[in-house]
């Protein structure tokens, strides 16, 4: 299990400016990683009402299970537990909830295991950076008959993090746009649909 605060900045992309970031940062395909996002809630939507996400991450063969928290305007403190492929696979088919850790935290809201249920997966190639004393991260994502690109940045401080992140989108000519996180930008596309 580990448990830490995440400060993270976000900016959509066109496709034409994260093409162009590849290029710039000399990005390799073999650089890039496929990550899939498989959400869960409840029906009445008691995580998403505490803005906050859950949600088991594969990549390959390994997997986490993660409960976010909101906790300030760009910083959530994360909550993981690595799982085995089988435990994923029984918490997705809803037979059993394996992440201890997480659980405990949902417990602390009064969430009901048993209510939480899959309602969506994405899937985003994601490419990481050192970059100024945090992590640049570039992201193109799937999901319903959506894709997207965006840049996050990943920082330990939240001011100096925001002075990077808006200076990193200076150097490079991209507008700054407000950005909402891959779980929300989802679940628009979701109610979208169900119109």
């Amino acid at each position: 299990m580990t448990q830490e605060i995440e400060i993270e900045f976000k900016n959509l992309l066109t496709k034409q400016q994260y093409e162009q970031l590849l290029q710039e940062f000399h990005i390799s395909q073999d650089a890039i990683h496929r990550q899939t996002n498989h959400y869960f809630d409840t029906p009445n939507q008691a995580i998403r009402k505490l803005q906050s996400g859950l949600r088991i991450r594969q990549i390959g063969n390994y997997y986490e299970c993660t409960l976010k928290e909101k906790n300030a305007e760009h910083a959530h403190l994360e909550t993981t537990d690595k799982i085995t492929a089988i435990e994923a696979q029984q918490m997705l088919d809803g037979k059993g909830f394996y992440a201890q850790e997480v659980a405990k935290r949902l417990a602390l809201h009064h969430i009901p295991l048993e209510q939480l249920h899959v309602f969506g997966s994405l899937t985003t190639d994601r490419v990481e950076i050192p970059y100024k004393e945090g992590l640049l991260v570039f992201d193109h994502s799937f999901y319903l008959q959506c894709d997207d690109y965006e840049v996050e940045y990943e920082a330990k401080d939240a001011i100096k993090g925001n002075i990077i992140f808006d200076s990193f989108l200076q150097q490079y000519g991209i507008d700054k746009r407000p950005t909402d996180k891959k779980i929300a930008r989802f679940m628009k596309a979701l109610k979208a649909q169900n119109l």
